[in-house]
């Protein structure tokens, strides 16, 4: 009787449960699996559904979605003192439908460094630390407690000693590993360290399958860094994927302030607190470069990530060169790139040669064959592991961020990324792709066509599995 009871129950959990994934699953591919699975297999569909399957974050407070009155009052300052700097050229043209998505303008007069490697990116990181002087923000998915991650709590413990404020939040999967005495010895010292807490409220207690994946440091409002780095010897090449090839962004200037936006929203929703921030725009360069910063996760009532690649892609009229460790993309975007591809658009795409994640790895394979007849070509880096998260359009545009091109990235992770449109940052941008590209070989179709029918079939199924990898 006992057991009759728990069959029929989970049957009709899975029932009702279909009925949700039908009316909230963000592709008609995915309703259609989990309303299969869930009446067909409810003992093993319900309890991952509940885990894996949602794509909306809850009760994530986000101000320019949600309307909560005390960070709506932040956005509204913040885009009252930054009106006059609101960048208003032809450069920008491509990226009104962004800022839309965004609902943050592109900022004019900043100054920008492009940091490429670890340790190009952690000595502008440390510096930018020593040169607080009211507040530091800081922001990792993975933070590690080894020679890197050390160097970095010595100097936010010595700035909070000094007087200043320290705030920082971690994801609590991405570094599941943090010891707790790493985050006791921070916040002794004064530095408030809180994890992201994903699974905040009672909507949200079994649900682990989304992340924070931004990388963000702020200096006193008006300096910013973002970019592929996590904190991790790994990360400056010491790791066992040996040379760790990344890229991170310094933002100083006005778009300091919407990087800012952002942490102070996933600070929210960690703390329910806001913190009392410096909201006046710093003009750095009077001829400087156009910023958008654009925020994006599962809290967004549109599919922000994609659409935002989506129209980068739909933009270029000459080139548009990709850089990403993970690139699973859905069809929307491959549907763009082909096309732009078919009208003679030179499109490349970056990804690494050696994997750190077979699924995503076998997945990209699947994507050459396609790509052959519409001019999309694909390189594999040979250095090492390459994690960046770049992208160039035309010469004019390029973006730095923590967004891959997945379903992760687009629909289950927290993310930011730069758009910079500026044509001395985009010539440097160039250099860097083609030292990456002459570092890379060129893949052929015939990688794929040529291999046996069981790693055919290993591809199309690693392909099926794109939605949760």
């Amino acid at each position: 009787m006992t057991v009759t009871i728990v069959m029929v129950s989970f049957h009709l959990v899975g029932f009702v449960s279909s009925i949700h994934a039908v009316m909230s699953t963000r592709t008609s591919q995915g309703a259609i699996a989990w309303a299969v699975s869930l009446n067909t297999f409810p003992y093993i569909a319900v309890p991952a559904y509940w885990i894996l399957g949602r794509s909306r974050f809850q009760g994530y407070v986000t101000a320019r979605r949600a309307g909560d009155r005390k960070i709506q009052h932040l956005v509204e300052k913040a885009a009252g003192r930054s009106a006059r700097l609101r960048a208003e050229g032809v450069e920008t043209g491509a990226l009104r439908a962004a800022e839309a998505l965004a609902e943050i303008p592109t900022l004019q007069g900043n100054t920008l460094e492009l940091l490429i490697d670890g340790e190009a990116t952690f000595a502008s990181i440390f510096e930018g630390i020593e040169a607080a002087r009211s507040y530091l923000l800081v922001q990792f998915f993975i933070v590690k407690d080894d020679e890197l991650g050390r160097a970095l709590k010595a100097r936010l413990i010595a700035r909070a000693r000094e007087g200043v404020r320290v705030h920082f939040l971690y994801d609590e999967v991405g570094s599941h590993d943090l010891p707790r005495s790493y985050v006791e010895e921070l916040r002794e010292a004064g530095v408030e360290m809180f994890d992201f807490h994903t699974r905040k409220g009672p909507r949200n207690r079994f649900q682990i399958n989304f992340r924070n994946h931004r990388k963000v440091v702020v200096v006193d409002g008006h300096t910013a860094w973002i970019g592929g780095h996590n904190v991790g010897e790994a990360y400056l090449g010491k790791g066992p994927l040996g040379l760790w090839r990344d890229t991170h962004l310094r933002i100083e200037g006005p778009a300091a302030l919407a990087v800012q936006l952002s942490f102070v929203e996933d600070w929210h929703w960690a703390t329910s607190s806001v913190l009392d921030l410096d909201w006046t725009p710093r003009l750095f360069a009077e001829n400087g470069a156009d910023v958008l910063v654009i925020p994006t996760g599962p809290a967004d009532t549109l599919e922000t990530a994609g659409l935002m690649f989506v129209q980068a892609i739909n933009s270029a009229r000459e080139r548009i060169w990709i850089s990403s460790p993970y690139f699973v993309p859905d069809q929307a975007v491959m549907a763009a790139l082909h096309l732009a591809g078919l009208r003679g658009v030179d499109v490349r795409i970056l990804i690494p040669n050696e994997p750190d994640h077979l699924l995503v790895y076998l997945s990209a394979f699947s994507y050459f064959a396609e790509a052959r007849s519409t001019g999309v070509r694909f390189y594999r880096y040979q250095r090492g592991f390459l994690h960046e998260k770049v992208m160039l359009i035309d010469r004019s545009v390029a973006s730095v961020g923590t967004a891959n091109f997945d379903n992760r990235s687009f629909r289950l992770n927290f993310e930011i990324t730069a758009f910079v449109a500026d044509r001395s940052f985009a010539a440097e941008v160039e250099r860097m792709f083609v030292d990456d590209f002459a570092a890379s070989h060129e893949v052929q179709a015939s990688l794929y066509e040529d291999r046996p029918f069981w790693f055919k079939l290993a591809v199309s199924m690693a392909r099926l599995s794109a939605p949760v990898q």
